[in-house]
């Protein structure tokens, strides 16, 4: 069966002294445009064209969410960063059950942490299984970080029917340590 991932990493909110700054590169994931903009406002698009690698919490502490078209309700900020699936439709990934997904990671500012890449049921807003990488401890603690935190692969499991269609599920990186593209309670 294939499996179909929409364009997207993102992250965990989860309590950390400080954040790293960093995008996942490859694969591509979400970026925001006009769908985003109608349900999360043009201040939170700009803000992230401005800088790719920023996340939630900075965006609240620019104010960045006082824009009239923000619907809390419509645009979750902690998964795929509140970027709109009708904005990626072109990005949409597919793989099927067993293969290696080669993935690489941007850190631009560092902070020590720690990470995994889950898969993540979009509706449900829930991972999916266990995490297909996990580094406990020590993730983005230096700008000279080991090469299996930038340049890594991920072997996608059977997900036993889901993700056949576009928008179901996303691929995803939590981070306590580094924030990347987007973000997810997971």
């Amino acid at each position: 069966m294939q499996l179909l991932l929409a364009a997207m990493v993102g992250l965990a909110s989860l309590a950390a002294p400080a954040r790293g700054h960093g995008l996942v590169t490859k694969p591509a994931t979400r970026t925001p445009g006009e769908a985003t903009a109608a349900i999360c406002g043009q201040k939170m698009v700009t803000f992230y064209k401005q800088d790719n690698t920023s996340y939630p919490e900075a965006l609240k502490r620019a104010n960045g969410l006082a824009d009239p078209k923000y619907d809390a309700a419509k645009c979750n900020l902690y998964l795929c960063k509140g970027f709109q699936f009708e904005d990626n439709k072109a990005g949409v990934q597919s793989y099927t059950a067993g293969q290696t997904i080669d993935m690489e990671v941007y850190i631009r500012i560092p902070h020590k942490g720690y990470a995994n890449v889950s898969v993540v049921d979009v509706q449900a807003d829930k991972v999916i299984g266990a995490p297909l990488k996990v580094w406990p401890d020590n993730y983005a603690a230096s700008m000279n970080n080991p090469k299996d935190q930038t340049t890594f692969s991920v072997k996608l499991p059977d997900l036993a029917g889901r993700c056949a269609k576009p928008n179901e599920c996303v691929r995803i990186f939590p981070s306590s340590g580094a924030w990347l593209v987007g973000a997810t309670r997971g």
